[in-house]
């Protein structure tokens, strides 16, 4: 009798039964190819389990704080003082001073572009109102409209400054950012004009962002598990955040390679404490691409190819053994999802030593 064993081919893929005359596909009838006695047991054994396989794909990436904006003022003026590095400029607070008067932070998306006052509508004077009501001002109702009673709560707002109560506001009057933001770059000068560059700034949450290959696009979306490895080897939970849609092509690193082009993946941080004081420093991250739960699995080893075609495993039980042919899903960890007719937990297949 000819000792079968298994082989496998490749990452992922199925092991055909290999004996001395060659490569044997089992077949159910007909002229197929007979596999051993029933009475010949396998190598080794393994059960059928009810797990969950998971799918990660390791990467590398840049801890820090994300990609910088720049804050620009445009208008006359000397900066009279300015943030340094690593300060937070919230709402409310002096993002820089201009000629000796602290120009205040406000949260939004639009940039100051004309001056408003009395009669003045628009997306903007909601922006601003917004922002007052944030701070504490009421009176007035935060709308498209800036009426009498907004002029009112700009001037208790401008008192509470130091600045003059005009009740209007200039575009050079305030900086808007979109949130609480952390001074990168310092780019004006004190003593300097104040049109231009002031500074750059980020979020002040730390993130990690990951120059993917576009190869390797469809592993990643918003939303899915990663592990960030940090440089003393201590692992911290975070999920992808966001997924470039634009690619950007990067020259090779050595002669002979292909210039390669990636999109930007960014990973939050569950735990922010967890990365003590770190800043941009290089961190590796393992993405879950695709995960199975409560599914059947078994050995990778455990598949055999069948002579009609698909894959099968070998049944063992007190009787003997037989092949059933199965249905294959997620590989993953060595092993492989499976289902079909007599496919249970516990259910003892065949495997190689």
């Amino acid at each position: 009798m000819k000792r079968a064993t298994r082989l496998a081919i490749g990452v992922g893929a199925a092991v055909v039964v290999v004996g001395a005359g060659g490569v044997a596909a089992f077949g159910f009838g007909g002229s197929d190819p007979a596999p051993p006695p029933a009475t010949g047991r396998p190598p080794g054994t393994a059960k059928v389990a009810k797990t969950t396989l998971t799918s990660t794909e390791k990467v590398s990436g840049t801890l820090g704080y994300g990609t910088p904006s720049t804050l620009t003022r445009s208008g006359q003026g000397t900066l009279t003082w300015l943030p340094s590095a690593g300060d937070i400029v919230t709402r409310g607070k002096t993002a820089y001073s201009v000629d000796d008067k602290p120009v205040p932070a406000l949260y939004g998306t639009i940039p100051p572009y004309r001056v408003l006052k009395s009669g003045t509508s628009g997306n903007d004077v909601r922006q601003l109102e917004e922002n007052l009501k944030a701070l504490g001002y009421s009176g007035f109702t935060v709308d498209d409209d800036f009426t009498s009673s907004t002029a009112t709560a700009v001037k208790k707002w401008q008192k509470a400054q130091g600045r003059e109560e005009t009740g209007s506001v200039a575009p050079t009057d305030i900086a808007v950012v979109p949130g609480d933001v952390r001074v990168s770059e310092v780019k004006g000068q004190v003593g300097g004009a104040a049109g231009g560059p002031v500074f750059t700034f980020t979020g002040t949450t730390r993130t990690v962002t990951v120059d993917l290959d576009v190869a390797k696009q469809h592993l990643v979306s918003q939303g899915i598990p990663a592990t960030v490895t940090l440089p003393d080897g201590k692992a911290v939970a975070g999920a992808v955040t966001s997924v470039g849609s634009v690619a950007t092509s990067k020259p090779a690193q050595q002669q002979g390679q292909s210039p390669t082009s990636t999109i930007q993946v960014v990973v939050a941080l569950a735990d922010q404490n967890a990365a003590g004081k770190l800043d941009a420093a290089p961190v590796d991250v393992t993405l879950v691409s695709s995960k199975r739960d409560n599914v059947f699995a078994v050995p990778v080893g455990a598949l055999v190819a069948l002579a009609e075609g698909g894959y099968g495993v070998q049944v063992v039980s007190e009787n003997g053994t037989k092949y059933v042919p199965v249905s294959t899903g997620m590989f993953a960890g060595g092993m492989v999802e499976i289902s079909g007719a007599g496919i249970a937990e516990g259910t003892v297949v065949g495997v190689p030593r």
